[in-house]
């Protein structure tokens, strides 16, 4: 799919529920290969990408190292879920919904994550539905395992009142200006873990 199909069709999405989608284009390479950093490739397990979209993250993903057999895309939107499907056989695409990740994963026999890398629109949802995708990423992941999300806003999508709750601390990992719009990457891990 070219550049400029993948733009109209987030764009149209978006337009149709900007809630739901959150973007009004799809992520760039520079943000892409930012959100892909931080998963350590020598730590078993899969690595989780959550809201798929149109696969820029997916791709950053896999040329960073991660096989594809290794990685699991949750997608809840049946067009994109779809589109995600066929541009990305070797992967495990799920249709599903974030907050139902543990249930999701054990239904299909998997047991070990590596990482959680989230292109999911935290900052338009309540801090309820926060708390439980993030504290769902979480439960399936080992202590050292991160949580990668960013946002377009200047502050931590995951308020500090949910971060406590959950037990997990955040840093800025990379500030993305050239992206549509400006962007910023956020690691989330449990306190008392190595960043």
């Amino acid at each position: 799919m070219s550049a400029i199909r993948k733009r109209g069709l987030i764009l149209g999405l978006w337009l149709r529920s900007p809630l739901e989608i959150g973007a009004v284009a799809a992520s760039s390479g520079p943000l892409a290969r930012a959100m892909a950093r931080p998963v350590n490739l020598n730590r078993p397990g899969v690595v989780v990408e959550l809201g798929g979209g149109t696969g820029a993250i997916t791709e950053a993903l896999l040329a960073r190292g991660v096989p594809a057999e290794r990685l699991v895309i949750v997608e809840r939107h049946p067009r994109l879920y779809a589109l995600l499907k066929q541009r990305f056989p070797r992967a495990k695409v799920i249709r599903g919904d974030a907050v139902e990740l543990p249930a999701l994963l054990t239904s299909r026999g998997i047991h070990r994550v590596n990482a959680v890398v989230s292109g999911l629109p935290l900052l338009a949802m309540s801090e309820q539905l926060q708390k439980a995708i993030v504290g769902a990423a979480f439960s399936v992941m080992p202590r050292a395992g991160r949580f990668v999300q960013f946002s377009y806003g200047p502050i931590c999508p995951v308020p500090e009142k949910v971060r406590a709750e959950l037990g997990v601390h955040a840093h800025i990992l990379a500030n993305i200006l050239w992206n549509l719009p400006p962007a910023r990457v956020w690691v989330l891990v449990s306190r008392g873990a190595s960043r």
